[in-house]
C-alpha cells in the first residue's frame, strides 16, 4: 500500500498531510488559503492521489510559512509513499491547457531534486495568495519528493489559468511517473539500482 502521513510543528505552521498513490482524487484540504486549496484540489483529483492535508499557520503575517510548510510536508509525504520506487514508470510529462493558457510539465522521480521554472505571473495576488509564491511552492515541493521538475508556461494571459494550468500540468505528469509498470516486473527503474536519497 503506497501510503504515508507526515506532519511538520514549527514556531510558525501546524501541517498535516496524508496520501494514497493508488487513490481517486479524493481530496479533504484546508489550509486556510482559499486559492491554495483550490490549486491543491486540483493536484489531487488529476493526479488521482487521494489527499488529506491541514494545516494553521501564521496569516497574520502573510501566506509564505504556510504555502511553504504545505509543499514540504506533502512533498515528504509523497516520497515516503513512493518508498525505493520499485516498479514506477519514473518519468512524466504532460501538456496542459485551460483555455488560452499553455504550461508544459516534465517530471523525473530521480532522487536529485531540481526545479526549472519557467512561470511569469502579470498580477502580484491571486485571491489570497500571492503569485511569487507559486513558484516557491513547486520548488519546495520539488526538493521534499525528490523531483527534477520542469514547468514551462508556452504562453497565457489570464494569471488564473496560468496557475491552474501548472498545478494541473504537475498532477497529470506525477500520476504517470509514479504509476506502476507491469513491464518493469518490480525493478527500481535506474541502471544504479537505487533512486532516491544523495545520488
Amino acid at each position: 500500500m503506497r501510503r504515508a502521513a507526515v506532519e511538520r510543528r514549527t514556531a510558525e505552521t501546524e501541517v498535516a498531510a496524508s496520501v494514497s498513490l493508488d487513490g481517486t482524487g479524493r481530496c479533504e484540504v484546508a489550509t486556510g488559503i482559499g486559492f491554495l486549496d483550490h490549486m491543491l484540489a486540483q493536484l489531487a483529483r488529476h493526479s488521482l492521489i487521494d489527499l488529506e492535508l491541514r494545516a494553521t499557520g501564521d496569516l497574520h503575517i502573510d501566506a509564505h510559512h504556510t504555502t511553504e510548510d504545505t509543499a514540504i510536508v506533502l512533498g515528504q509525504a509523497i516520497d515516503q509513499a513512493l518508498g525505493d520506487r520499485r516498479g514506477i514508470r519514473r518519468f512524466g510529462e504532460a501538456l496542459s491547457a485551460m483555455d488560452e493558457a499553455l504550461t508544459r510539465v516534465v517530471i523525473d522521480i530521480s532522487g536529485r531534486p531540481y526545479l526549472v521554472w519557467r512561470v511569469t505571473f502579470t498580477q502580484a495576488r491571486l485571491g489570497d495568495l500571492d503569485t511569487e509564491l507559486v513558484g516557491h511552492w513547486f520548488h519546495s515541493f520539488a526538493a521534499n519528493a525528490g523531483l527534477t521538475l520542469h514547468v514551462e508556461t508556452l504562453y497565457g494571459a489570464n494569471n488564473h489559468h496560468i496557475c491552474e494550468s501548472s498545478f494541473k500540468g504537475l498532477a497529470r505528469a506525477l500520476r504517470e511517473a509514479i504509476e506502476i509498470d507491469p513491464r518493469k516486473q518490480g525493478a527500481v527503474p535506474s541502471t544504479k539500482g537505487v533512486l532516491g536519497g544523495s545520488l
